[in-house]
């Protein structure tokens, strides 16, 4: 009997229970392989068991809403590959600029991740745990029926909500850099995910034949064997040609957000089972939607065929341009191009057509008219790859979501960062452990009692804090970098470390306070040495003065600056949990929307009429930090 149940036959004689118990201990790579050994294994390894086991497994999202997003695809099985795909999105993406901070949350939605901007703001009169926190859609993934990705990303345009679709490239698993991109590719016959528009104007017209213009200087030969290279990667474009693709691209695919899909992006922090049933309902129906609009309008547009190109772009001779000055501003200009000129002011294909000149090596003179240089090669030329050879691998372009795996340096956990990149980089949250029990993510502010303001300071910035730890000359260092500041206007820039202290040096200094806001005396677990940010040299090369690090009851940590006195109170945070909690604000436009790169040191995301308490604190809130 025994022999008779081994290999394949004993697998098979286990009940379904107890082999989903036991595929927990493999990957769904160990059970797609198994499927292969024989049609026995593959029918009892497509048992739905045993993939909500695996979906249960990966931790996204509770084993309750497991049962819910199941309703929106064909198995758990499908299920389970989207979450494979999106896993490595979740957690905090960062960009440089502002200084205030660019904070950008990833977490679930429903069969969907919602990426949210953290605003900078002030606390509420409850506080980090019970205020509201304010927050913005930056992009969605949402996984369709078979389990594949689609990607909106969030905007604002002519006061309205739009969302503008795309797809998503392979996610790396380690990925560290998420990218916002435009890619071309070949039509496919039958293809009912192609954008229905097209190009109804002869000024849109002619932005295709302008990229035609591209190709002159080509031999036939040429142009022919330039289709057969691979393809020029988006990164390789200047900015002003990637900019303005990513701009042309979502005036094409904008979508204004119905009143349906306006709902919630995710659950609500729930207290009852009323409220869950209600929320999937409603996010059930949102997801609906999205689908059929993705599907229907498409997230792509057919550049070639919409513009009626000729069969032989090299009749567009360049002749056609050179020496054309607009009369009317002062320049000698010919019709044809004196029409383009008017036209481009009003469109944003004209823009795009503005660049195109550069690319064909057309420069500005002095007194504003275009010349055609002796080289028609530069340094600007040879860095970048030209646009004409970006666009003719493809038939169609459209917006697409990056994640990538890119060699990035770091100082004090604080990627450095490309500044022309329409990017977000991931930070590195690592898990607290026995020798590291206070990394991860904290919010904090300043003074005392912690969290909550007072009658004399109603409003008291909120600051996001990493803490990682470090080695330095065999010492072990737990250093504080600041991702978020809530003031007006910033102090320290992005990725400061607010403080670093020594692990290894116990601090002597005493705690000021006996005790806390509920009057319960306060207990000092531990205290260490180390050091503050203070003015210094400069915005960008700060100074530092000594303090010590107080670790208190209930979680909280304390750093004091020993001259001055100033208290920078931190608590843990649950930052999914405060953004089901808190409240939604209007999204910037959509490429600003996905990462602001224009650096600025004041609040850009305090300007809504509806969120005031977005708006300034007293730089005293930490001016005795200084």
């Amino acid at each position: 009997m025994v022999s008779e149940l081994c290999g394949s036959n004993l697998l098979l004689a286990l009940p379904d229970d107890v082999f989903s118990i036991i595929s927990r201990s493999l990957s769904p790579k160990d059970i797609c392989n198994l499927s292969l050994c024989c049609r026995s294994l593959c029918t009892l390894v497509a048992s739905e068991k045993v993939w909500l086991t695996q979906c249960d497994k990966i931790g996204i999202i509770p084993h309750r809403d497991l049962l819910q997003w199941r309703k929106g695809v064909s198995s758990y099985k499908t299920l389970c590959r989207f979450l494979v795909t999106v896993k490595p999105l979740i957690g905090i993406w960062v960009h440089q600029n502002p200084e205030l901070g660019n904070v950008v949350y990833v977490m679930p939605g429903f069969v969907s991740v919602v990426g949210c901007r953290i605003i900078p703001q002030e606390l509420g009169p409850l506080g980090i745990e019970d205020g509201p926190i304010l927050w913005a859609p930056v992009f969605e993934i949402v996984g369709d029926l078979d389990g594949s990705t689609i990607f909106f990303l969030h905007g604002r345009d002519k006061g309205n909500d739009c969302i503008y679709p795309g797809s998503v490239k392979p996610v790396q698993q380690n990925c560290n850099v998420l990218l916002l991109e435009v890619e071309p590719r070949q039509q496919k016959s039958g293809n009912v995910l192609l954008h229905s528009k097209s190009y109804a104007y002869n000024s849109d017209k002619e932005l295709s034949r302008n990229i035609s213009r591209s190709n002159i200087g080509l031999s036939r030969s040429q142009r022919m064997l330039g289709q057969c290279d691979s393809k020029v990667p988006f990164s390789r474009l200047a900015y002003s040609d990637r900019r303005k693709l990513i701009e042309v691209v979502t005036s094409q695919v904008r979508r204004n957000v119905p009143d349906l899909a306006i709902g919630p992006l995710f659950p609500r922090l729930r207290s009852d089972d009323d409220d869950f049933h209600l929320d999937a309902v409603l996010l059930f129906e949102r997801r609906t939607l999205l689908l059929q609009m993705y599907k229907l309008g498409g997230s792509r547009f057919d550049w070639k065929e919409a513009s009626e190109l000729p069969s032989d772009p090299i009749q567009l001779q360049l002749s056609e341009i050179k020496n054309s000055i607009d009369r009317s501003n002062g320049f000698h200009c010919s019709n044809a191009d004196s029409r383009a000129k008017s036209i481009s002011k009003k469109t944003l294909s004209g823009y795009f057509r503005a660049s195109l000149r550069q690319i064909l090596g057309k420069s500005p003179s002095i007194n504003g008219s275009f010349t055609l240089p002796k080289n028609s090669s530069s340094s600007s030329e040879n860095k970048h790859a030209q646009l004409h050879e970006f666009l003719r691998s493809g038939d169609t372009i459209g917006l697409t979501l990056h994640a990538s795996t890119a060699r990035l340096s770091s100082y004090r956990a604080w990627p450095n960062m490309h500044d022309s990149r329409f990017a977000l980089y991931k930070l590195p949250m690592r898990v607290p452990r026995a020798d590291q029990e206070y990394a991860g993510l904290w919010g904090g502010t300043f003074g005392w009692p912690p969290g909550k303001p007072n009658e004399d300071k109603p409003g008291k910035a909120l600051f996001f804090l990493l803490i990682s730890y470090d080695e330095y000359e065999g010492q072990r260092q737990l250093i504080a970098t600041k991702i978020l500041e809530g003031t007006h206007y910033v102090l320290h820039p992005n990725g400061s470390a607010m403080f670093i202290v020594n692990m290894d040096e116990p601090s002597l200094d005493p705690f000021p306070w006996d005790v806390d806001a509920d009057s319960i005396p306060v207990s000092v677990k531990h205290a260490f040495a180390g050091e503050g940010i203070a003015n210094g040299y400069g915005f960008r090369y700060p100074g530092s003065k000594p303090g010590s690090l107080f670790v208190i009851q209930n979680g909280i940590l304390a750093f004091i600056w020993k001259e001055s006195r100033a208290v920078l109170t931190m608590q843990r945070l649950n930052l999914q949990e405060l953004l089901k909690k808190g409240e939604r604000v209007p999204a910037l436009p959509p490429i600003a929307n996905f990462a602001y790169l224009t650096k600025s040191y004041s609040n850009v995301f305090a300007g809504f009429s509806n969120t005031s308490a977005c708006l300034a604190s007293p730089r005293n809130s930490s001016t005795a930090a200084t």
